[in-house]
């Protein structure tokens, strides 16, 4: 199998890689649990060189593009405005197996409100690469979710909410994790929940118990718990986002039931949005770096 070049996603919790081919094709992927989080900071080429050893040249060298938490160690972040197409911003890493070249793509900084991202600028650029004319807010749906305006191909600002975060915590580990199952999924309880929040966001912590005194005292099924929940973490989301999608063109970018849900929250306040899979947007995101530097 002969190798072009490797696109790598490495975020906090895992990584993924693309072999591809020079004719653009997807020659293999591969994924593991071996996030930035997981790997000592001297250890990084090493696990690199395990990944990709079926794919060394025995002549040359084989560029690596990276972008993601790997940024964090190797390369600084950047301010918005940000311009998508900056690529020369890309750091070289030096190693010390001469048979890879490697580039790490920066992450993006914000002085005011403070805020940082790592690895969303490159799914940003991706979508651009497929919609070269948007204009307007994309929501990068997810643990930390983003939301960034976007203005003739530059990141003008971000703000971050750790909506999924916050779910994860007391789903699990709070009062109400005992009230809460997350077999299904309960639309309509999920909408009224994401309008409540939306109306009245300065009772969101009375409303969080509620769930659980809920599953007390009435009917509640665990389901419906978990879907009030999440719309009322989501409806508090859009309620201080407000003036990131409030008359804008929006576009979702994630790759599970997260998306559908910011998707389905929004179109209850009329905005319609689209969604993209964040692992393509990634990987177009890389293959535009990797032919700007390497044209």
């Amino acid at each position: 199998m002969d190798a072009n070049w490797i696109a790598v996603d490495w975020n906090a919790t895992n990584l993924r890689l693309w072999v591809m081919g020079s004719d653009g094709s997807i020659l293999d992927e591969k994924v593991s649990d071996q996030g930035a989080e997981n790997v000592n900071q001297g250890s990084f080429e090493t696990v690199m060189i395990d990944f990709v050893q079926p794919f060394l040249p025995t002549t040359g060298t084989l560029p690596i593009i990276c972008s993601g938490m790997i940024s964090d160690i190797h390369a600084p972040y950047q301010p918005v405005p940000y311009n998508l197409n900056n690529i020369p911003e890309a750091v070289r890493v030096t190693t010390t197996d001469r048979r890879i070249s490697v580039h790490i793509l920066p992450g993006i900084k914000q002085q005011s409100p403070a805020d940082v991202m790592r690895g969303q600028e490159t799914q940003i650029a991706g979508f651009l690469q497929i919609n070269p004319d948007f204009d307007g807010v994309i929501c990068l749906a997810g643990r930390h979710t983003k939301w960034a305006h976007i203005s003739a191909s530059e990141i003008v600002s971000f703000q971050t909410y750790m909506t999924g975060e916050l779910f994860q915590f007391l789903s699990q580990q709070s009062t109400l994790q005992r009230a809460i199952s997350i077999d299904e999924f309960d639309i309509p309880a999920f909408t009224t929940a994401v309008d409540d929040a939306m109306s009245h966001p300065q009772a969101l912590s009375s409303k969080l118990f509620g769930i659980y005194a809920a599953s007390q005292v009435s009917d509640q099924s665990p389901p419906s718990a978990a879907a009030r929940l999440s719309g009322l973490l989501l409806g508090a989301e859009l309620a201080a986002a407000r003036p990131y999608w409030l008359g804008q063109n929006v576009a979702i970018i994630g790759s599970d039931d997260v998306a559908k849900q910011y998707q389905l929250g929004l179109e209850k306040q009329g905005v319609m949005a689209t969604i993209t899979d964040a692992n393509d947007m990634t990987l177009a995101g890389l293959s535009a770096a990797y032919h700007q530097l390497y044209p």
